[in-house]
């Protein structure tokens, strides 16, 4: 009895640790991705080119952060076109993007370095 005891007991540890985002959280990051999307196709005339790069990076490094957590690219792609859909067109926001950057580095270990290393990279 005990054996089984201290058996799912660590099963239930193992899961916990690797249940990944909520759902909430998810749907939040796919938002924010795709504001960092809309972001990214605003003219460099409408917005300085460092926040269109940041843009880029951010998009990028989140939709290889969300396939790798699981999320079907298909349905990533069709996510971020509904959120593209209402934003495009629309001028940048910086406090939305801030807050969308404040949220993912919580978030995420290590995003804001990442995505930092992806700008200064110039492929994205």
């Amino acid at each position: 009895m005990k054996k089984i005891f201290t058996t799912l007991i660590f099963i239930a540890i193992c899961n916990a640790a690797y249940a990944g985002m909520s759902d909430n959280n998810k749907a939040k990051t796919i938002e924010c991705t795709g504001i960092y999307y809309a972001n990214s196709m605003i003219p460099q005339g409408e917005l300085k080119l460092e926040k269109i790069v940041h843009s880029f990076a951010a998009k990028k490094f989140l939709s290889s952060y969300l396939v790798k957590e699981g999320l079907k690219e298909d349905k990533l792609n069709k996510e971020l076109l509904k959120v593209v859909d209402v934003r495009y067109g629309k001028p940048y926001e910086e406090e939305t993007t801030k807050a969308c950057d404040n949220f993912i580095y919580k978030l995420i270990s290590g995003s804001e370095s990442e995505i930092k290393k992806i700008a200064e990279s110039g492929i994205y």
